[in-house]
C-alpha cells in the first residue's frame, strides 16, 4: 500500500524468496522500491511509513541472514540512513544461507521448502535436522531470518524445512489437501523431503534427526513412529501427541473451534487414536527429547507428560524437561538458554554436531 494515502499499489509474494510486483511499474512508489531493492541486493525491502509529503520513508530491510534493519530513505536525494538494527550483535556475513528447494511428493504433488547448510561446509553428507513447522494449516516456512535454523546451522547441521500439504502460501487447494492428513500424507511429505535430501547427497543417512514445535513436535514423533529406520533421534517442543485428547480440548474451548478441529483433523475416534504418538510409542526405536511449558494453553502440558509415560512404558530412551513459568513457547532468557543447551547436547550425542559454548557474559 502507498504509505501516503493507503491505496493498494502492488503485491508482495513468496516465490521461494519475497518478490514485489506493481500495478503501475512507472509509479513513484514502484520506482522507490526498485531503487531500494537495488541498494540492498539479496535482501527484502518494505516501506513501512512515510512523511505526509512523501519525501522521507521508513524502510525495513531483512534477509535470511539479517534479522532486520530500519532505515530512513530520502526519496529526493536517494540516500538511506540506518536508524536501528534488530540484533546488532549478529553479523550477517557469518550467518547461513537459506536456499529455496523444490521436490515432488510420492503422489506427484509439487512441494517446496528450504535447505540451510552450515557456513563454510561443502554441503555434502552432513548431519541433518529435519524441522517441520507448526500450525499446521495455513502456516508456512518462509524465507527470512530464523533463529532456530541459524542456531542449528552454526552447530554444524544442515536444516531441512518442507512446506507439506496443508501449509499456507501455496494456494487453497494445497492447504485443503492436508485436511484430515495428520500422520498420513502430511507426514509422507516430510518423509519424502528427508529422503530427497539424502538422495541429493546433502545429508548423511546415518545422521538425521527430526525436531519440531507444536504440530512440528507431533510430526517429529510421528516421523519416528512411521520411519523407525530413517531418523536417529526425535525432539518434540510444546507438542501435541494425543489426537483424541486434542479433539476433546478443542470441543471444550468452543463449539466453533471444535467444529474446525473435526473438519480439519478428523472425527473418527479410532483413526485419531491410530495417528497418535502416545498410542504408538512401542513403534519408536530412537531416543526422544521432550520439552513443554507447564502454562501452555494451546498444547497442554499433559500431552507431553502422556508422551513421556508412554515412551517409558515402551522402554524408549526419553528425556523430558518442563518449564513451570512458560507457555506455548519459551521466552525467559534463562529457560531458552537451558533448553537450547539441552537440545544441542541431545543432537550431539546422536548425530554429532557441536554443543553450546559457555556464555561469555
Amino acid at each position: 500500500y502507498d504509505p501516503a494515502n493507503g491505496l493498494p499499489v502492488g503485491v508482495r509474494y513468496m516465490d521461494g524468496r519475497p518478490r514485489t510486483a506493481f500495478f503501475d511499474p512507472q509509479s513513484a512508489i514502484a520506482r522507490h522500491y526498485r531503487s531500494l531493492e537495488a541498494a540492498f541486493p539479496g535482501e527484502s525491502v518494505l516501506i513501512t511509513s512515510s512523511t505526509a509529503d512523501g519525501t522521507t520513508v521508513l524502510v525495513h530491510v531483512w534477509s535470511d541472514r539479517n534479522p532486520g534493519d530500519y532505515y530512513t530513505f530520502d526519496t529526493v536525494t536517494k540516500k538511506a540512513a540506518l536508524i536501528v538494527s534488530s540484533r546488532s550483535w549478529h553479523d550477517p556475513a557469518k550467518m547461513a544461507e537459506m536456499r529455496p528447494i523444490r521436490l515432488t511428493a510420492r503422489d506427484g504433488l509439487p512441494l517446496a521448502g528450504y535447505l540451510t547448510l552450515p557456513p563454510g561446509s561443502d554441503g555434502q553428507s552432513l548431519p541433518m535436522v529435519v524441522m517441520p513447522h507448526g500450525g499446521p494449516y495455513g502456516e508456512a516456512d518462509l524465507w527470512g531470518f530464523d533463529t532456530d535454523v541459524q542456531l542449528l546451522a552454526a552447530a554444524g547441521y544442515a536444516v531441512l524445512q518442507v512446506n507439506y500439504r496443508g501449509s499456507g502460501n501455496h494456494g487453497r487447494a494445497f492447504q485443503v489437501a492436508g485436511a484430515r492428513e495428520w500422520g498420513g500424507r502430511m507426514q509422507d511429505d516430510v518423509t519424502d523431503a528427508t529422503r530427497w535430501a539424502i538422495q541429493q547427497g546433502y545429508a548423511d543417512p546415518a545422521r538425521v534427526c527430526i525436531h519440531g514445535g507444536s504440530y512440528g513436535g507431533y510430526a517429529a514423533l510421528m516421523g519416528a513412529v512411521r520411519e523407525p529406520d530413517l531418523y536417529r533421534c526425535a525432539s518434540g517442543y510444546v507438542g501435541v501427541y494425543d489426537l483424541p485428547a486434542m479433539q476433546s480440548e478443542s470441543a471444550r474451548s468452543s463449539r466453533r473451534l471444535g467444529n474446525w478441529s473435526k473438519d480439519w483433523v478428523g472425527n473418527d475416534p479410532q483413526k485419531l487414536a491410530d495417528a497418535s504418538p502416545t498410542r504408538l510409542a512401542s513403534h519408536i526405536r530412537v531416543p526422544v527429547l521432550l520439552a513443554a511449558g507447564v502454562e501452555d494453553e494451546i498444547a497442554p502440558v499433559e500431552h507431553t507428560r502422556r508422551m513421556e509415560r508412554a515412551l517409558q512404558a515402551a522402554n524408549v530412551p526419553v528425556e523430558a524437561v518442563y518449564y513451570p513459568t512458560e507457555g506455548h513457547g519459551f521466552y525467559i532468557e534463562a529457560n531458552r538458554r537451558d533448553y537450547y543447551t539441552r537440545l544441542l547436547a541431545f543432537l550431539n550425542r546422536h548425530i554429532g554436531g557441536r554443543t553450546a559454548a559457555a556464555s561469555t557474559r
